[in-house]
């Protein structure tokens, strides 16, 4: 008998989809379809399952965080965007489910504006990491895979 796969769930907050339009400057020039293939393509030589979700809506990151409870997702890799420094909601929704979940950031907020640098969803993570490109969405798998 094979043994489960770990599932992955990849949570993406508003303007992710503008990858490579949105200021290349600091998230880069690859695109949105980029990034999934290229995490997708780490998740196969990781053997592990990924799945996709973005949306600009806070309410659906919510939803999509409490689904992957009833999933049993083993674990939640997330860049809420802009929510990061806005929504308690979404830290409820992690600390809610118990589900070990990574931060993740193209860019290093802390480099950033002041307001940047609050993060509420952070105290409900097992692991931030910030400013390594979208190679830190790979590094969070990683983290996660373990």
């Amino acid at each position: 008998m094979s043994e489960k796969k770990k599932s992955i769930l990849v949570i993406n907050g508003p303007n992710m989809n503008l990858l490579g339009i949105r200021q290349p400057e600091i998230y880069g020039n690859s695109d949105y379809v980029d990034l999934e293939n290229m995490i997708t393509a780490e998740a196969e030589t990781l053997g592990v399952a990924v799945s996709f979700f973005q949306s600009n809506h806070e309410g659906d990151l919510v939803d999509a965080i409490q689904q992957a409870y009833f999933d049993k997702a083993d674990g939640i890799l997330i860049n809420p965007g802009a929510y990061t420094h806005t929504s308690i909601a979404l830290l409820d929704a992690v600390k809610s489910v118990g589900i070990p979940t990574v931060e993740v950031h193209i860019s290093d907020p802390d480099t950033r504006e002041e307001f940047r640098r609050v993060s509420y969803i952070r105290q409900a993570c097992i692991a931030t990491i910030k400013g390594r490109g979208p190679e830190g969405y790979l590094e969070a798998l990683r983290l996660l895979a373990k």
